[in-house]
């Protein structure tokens, strides 16, 4: 039953990513974005990684994509820029066939793999490891992201307040 929800969210999180790059209405791509987003957090759900599924679904497939959204909604464009193109039959027979072929090279690459589970630490993914790890290992390089996300904020609002 497991893996019948890992082909499903994998598949999903494919499909949503081409969809992501065909697509000519931004708005279109945008909510196929959120497509691919979601279901990598179901995959994290199912790795028992909450902490990264919770933030996959709270950052970036809700703030992050709420604010590409808004920002595409902004932009106003017209109806002409919007439409999108009509699908040949010839581009939709050459994705089935690069999609076939890529199918087959991923079949062969997982036939060719170790078929035991690895191995993982109880506390995977967990809040208790996460804040352990980054406050003890990574300490340093959490606080310099910290100034450039300070300084990044500072110059938004200096540049905000030049145009007012």
């Amino acid at each position: 039953m497991q893996a019948l929800f890992f082909y499903i969210f994998a598949f999903l999180s494919i499909a949503g990513g081409i969809l992501m790059v065909s697509f000519k209405n931004p708005l279109s791509g945008a909510f196929s974005l959120v497509l691919s987003l979601v279901s990598l957090a179901g995959l994290f759900a199912m790795l028992e990684a909450e902490f990264v599924f919770i933030l996959q679904v709270l950052v970036y497939a809700g703030a992050i994509m709420v604010l590409v959204i808004f920002t595409i909604m902004l932009l106003n464009l017209q109806k002409e820029e919007l439409q999108e193109a009509p699908v040949g039959k010839l581009r939709v027979l050459l994705i089935l066939v690069v999609c076939a072929v890529a199918a087959f090279g991923v079949a062969q690459v997982f036939s060719m793999l170790p078929t035991g589970m690895a191995t993982v630490d109880p506390n995977f993914g967990s809040i208790e490891a996460v804040g352990r790890e980054m406050f003890s290992s990574y300490l340093y390089p959490f606080e310099v992201i910290s100034l450039v996300l300070l300084v990044a904020v500072v110059g938004v609002v200096m540049l905000a307040k030049k145009v007012v």
